[in-house]
Order: structure tokens, then sequence, then C-alpha cells
């Protein structure tokens, strides 16, 4: 930060700092972490047939580095870590990273997580919870291997699926499952009756995702379809969705539970597209690329570096003062429903999709 003057931040009274909190009084206590923007799946709504140009492996944090950006984020308050990709379980050492962010727990880190693909679960699975990783998302957008392989690009849906009962015999709980719904993909009754009857079977959080403007504007405009349509839908066939309020509600993420009568799991709708209040206003989270930029919001192409800072191992001040600086430029709002071309995302792998 040349030119920067970098105050010291000292702690409070009693003996903490200042907890993050953006222009609007929404308290960040969730940090999403990309630790790779590679990944081994080609999916249609996150990465090009052809692939992206991956980051050269020396921009990349050192897990070292991004534990260090994590540490002065809990000395202000975080709560949550997600670890993302990419598909993060491409990544080496990624067990000895999540072994280095359950320690962070002793200084107020409550909750570890991870969202993955799911292929190489079955033989990471044990050795992650015995590191202490406690929270699992599996991206799931079908349950029709042959609607997954559309999507994917990848005939994997047996290794996913093997990944996820391993999971869960580990003690991973609740596993939840993301989808993406896509109209004219995996969106009719019969490819979302295959997901509530999972809920009847097993008692796993399934939570639907708004399919989000990405590169291909046409293809978003076609295939985007809202979660009130898929709602209604599902009530009309299965009854009143009673909404469930989540344990932890203060750190969580986005996504808004509801009980499907007679189930066992719970079912989820997250409505970045349609229903912007909900997401926006209650926004407690921001991203960490893994080339060292946060972004504080996912439809903005607004970040902080923190890579430099790092790099020529700067003073934890200067870290707490580049946290200020993500606070004071987080959007009160995406204005997708403004300007959603405006705001379209590139490749979503590339932002920790």
């Amino acid at each position: 930060m040349s030119g920067k003057i970098i105050p010291v931040l000292a702690p409070t009274a009693d003996g903490r700092f200042k907890l993050l909190e953006d222009s609007f009084q929404r308290r960040i206590t969730y940090l999403r972490v990309s630790i790779t923007d590679r990944c081994n799946l080609r999916c249609t709504y996150c990465m090009p047939a052809e692939g992206i140009d991956w980051k050269p492996r020396d921009e990349l944090l050192t897990y070292e580095e991004l534990c260090r950006i994590i540490r002065v984020a809990v000395q202000r308050g975080l709560k949550k870590v997600r670890i993302t990709g990419g598909e993060p379980t491409v990544r080496r050492g990624l067990v000895e990273f999540v072994a280095m962010l359950n320690d962070l727990k002793t200084l107020g880190l409550e909750e570890l997580a991870m969202t993955t693909n799911g292929i190489l679960l079955k033989d990471y699975a044990w050795p992650l919870y015995g590191a202490g990783l406690r929270h699992l998302n599996i991206s799931l957008d079908s349950l029709n291997p042959a609607t997954f392989a559309r999507v994917t690009r990848g005939d994997v849906f047996e290794r996913v699926w093997e990944g996820i009962e391993e999971a869960a015999r580990v003690g991973f709980a609740p596993i939840k499952i993301n989808a993406v719904l896509q109209k004219g993909v995996n969106s009719d009754d019969q490819e979302i009756d295959a997901f509530i009857e999972l809920l009847f079977r097993k008692p796993y959080e399934v939570r639907f995702i708004e399919f989000m403007p990405c590169a291909d504007w046409e293809q978003w405009q076609r295939e985007y379809k809202g979660a009130v349509d898929v709602r209604a839908s599902i009530e009309a066939r299965y009854g009143k969705l009673e909404p469930v309020r989540e344990p932890n509600e203060g750190h969580n993420g986005p996504a808004r539970l509801f009980k499907v009568p007679g189930a066992k799991g719970l079912l989820g709708f997250i409505t970045a597209v349609s229903d912007a209040a909900h997401f926006c206003d209650r926004c407690n989270r921001v991203r960490l690329s893994a080339d060292g930029k946060i972004r504080p919001c996912l439809f903005s192409d607004i970040e902080v570096d923190f890579r430099e800072a790092v790099r020529r191992d700067c003073r934890d001040e200067e870290l707490h003062w580049l946290l200020d600086q993500v606070m004071r430029i987080k959007p009160e709002r995406h204005h997708l429903d403004d300007y959603a071309q405006e705001k379209m995302l590139g490749s979503m792998i590339s932002i920790g999709g």
C-alpha cells in the first residue's frame, strides 16, 4: 500500500478488536475462501466447455498466507469459514489446511465448512473430518445420472453419490446438497420430485439455487427459473412448506429453509435473483479469492488486494486496515433486478463458484 498511512488498530478496552461491520450496519461473520480456481468438472453454469486460463500457481496464496488473513479476520469477529474452489479437493495439502483453520477455533472461529463437487469425497471424507471439518455442501444438480452428466459434462454421478454416502457414514451432518435449477434442464416436476423424495429417506438438506446471470446472457435468459414457481409446484404436490429457523443463524448463508410435511430432511431456497431483499439485506459474507483478493459482493468486480501486503510480510495492522476498506466498499445490494446484464458474472469458477 505504497503512499498510504496505515494507522495502528489498537484493541478496545476489553482487549478485543473492532468487529467487522459494513456501512449498512451488517455484521460480517462469514468468509468464503477459494483455495484454487481449478476444477475436475465443467458445469454448464460455471465454466465454458473448453475451460479457462488458470491462474499461475505462483499467484495463488499459500495456505500459510491464507491462514494469516483469516486469523486477523477472526480477531475482528469472523465466525464461519467455508472452503471453496474451483474444486478444493484438487489442491494438494487440503487436509493440512483444514487442520490449520481448525486451530483458529481457539481464537473464536466457530464453524468450518467446505463446498465440493464430491468426486474425490469418498477418499477425503475421513481425513477431513479428522482434521476438524464438520460441515459439507455437495454440488449435485440432478439425481438422474444422464441429467447430471449433461450439466457437469462429466459421467461421474456414481462417484459423487458414493462420496455423499461416505460423508454421512463418517458423521458429517447435516449433509447439504446444492442444485442450481435451470429451466429445460433439471427443474421439471420429475427432477424436483426426486430431490423431495430423497428428503423422505435421508435427513439431508436439499437447497435449490436460482441460476445466476453468468457469461452466456442468452443462456441465462432461456434457463432461469425463479424459486417462487418451484416452491408453488412443490406445495401443490406435497403440501404447505413450513419455515424453519436455522441454528447459528447469525453467521449462516443465504438459504431459506423449510420442512416438507413428513420428510426427514429440510428443503432450502437461495434466491439471489428474485428476492434481493432477503439475499442482500442480511448479507453477512465476503469472498477471499485464491490469489488474495477479497470481494465484498459476488456481483461486483470491486476487490481489495491482500496478496501484495502479505507477500512483503506486512504488519497485522495493515491487514486490519485492508479489512476496513472491504467494509467500506461493500454495497447495500447487488441490483440484479435492475441491471442484470451489466452485473452478469464472468466465469463463476474464478470467484469461488
